[in-house]
């Protein structure tokens, strides 16, 4: 589905972010990357966008190489960039619109969709109305909409409070299991990152010059108490010792 080939990037500043990078992401798998601040997360993810290209190397997507990613992945960022002024309905029929299709034609299509993403009743309100869970909701379901099959999900969940997050967490494997797409997921938060994945990409030294992967024991599905296993829990204390060794006060 995605792969980086000995990929390196420079920002015209001069700062070396990725040297030489490579790794490969199957298609249906879930991945999650993980690193410190400043160590190349939204980098990557805006070469595979193609919003940046790489200083050298060469990135694949579905097969094509380096050319044509603008708009051939979804994405969904931090924070949901819903527009206040349209309704959920309309939000949500964006993608569809920018794509060409008759507005009339994109609602049809988006509003069985409504009720699946948990969003039944909402498709006359405006986004003020709506929870961050809520909100989430319509920006998971814009990127869905998109078409592509690779989503690209920055921290979507770093900005709800700690209950709505676990809530999304298991909303957002469901929809994943239902549609089989697959993810590239950034976060901060370990046990999220456990929970989800498949593989977690760990992002270390700077410039990034490879990706340590770790194969996460756990089969599908599953559930909150898995993460209590001894091996989880040996797990995630390896992998927050790495990150904090990483931090510089």
């Amino acid at each position: 589905m995605l792969s980086f080939n000995s990929v390196s990037f420079t920002y015209q500043s001069g700062g070396n972010i990725l040297d030489n990078l490579s790794f490969n992401v199957r298609p249906g798998e879930f991945i999650s990357i993980v690193g410190v601040s400043g160590s190349g997360k939204s980098t990557i993810f805006r070469l595979v966008t193609g919003l940046d290209e790489p200083s050298a190397g060469i990135i694949s997507l579905a097969s094509d190489q380096n050319n044509q990613r603008l708009g051939k992945v979804g994405y969904m960022p931090q924070q949901d960039l819903l527009l206040p002024w349209r309704t959920i309905l309309e939000n949500a029929c964006l993608p569809l619109e920018i794509a060409g299709m008759d507005k009339r034609e994109a609602r049809n299509q988006v509003m069985p969709l409504l009720h699946e993403f948990g969003l039944a009743g909402t498709k006359d309100d405006y986004p003020a109305k709506l929870s961050g869970g809520m909100k989430q909701r319509v920006a998971f379901l814009r990127a869905v909409l998109s078409g592509n099959p690779l989503l690209l999900l920055d921290e979507p969940f770093s900005a709800l409070d700690a209950i709505t997050k676990l809530s999304m967490q298991e909303w957002l494997v469901t929809q994943w299991e239902r549609r089989k797409s697959t993810v590239l997921f950034i976060t901060h938060d370990i046990e999220e990152a456990l929970f989800l994945s498949d593989r977690i990409f760990l992002l270390q030294n700077k410039p990034v010059t490879s990706v340590d992967v770790i194969e996460i024991p756990l089969g599908r599905p599953r559930t909150r108490s898995d993460l209590h296993r001894p091996e989880m829990l040996l797990l995630k204390e390896k992998l927050m010792s790495r990150l904090q060794s990483e931090v510089t006060v």
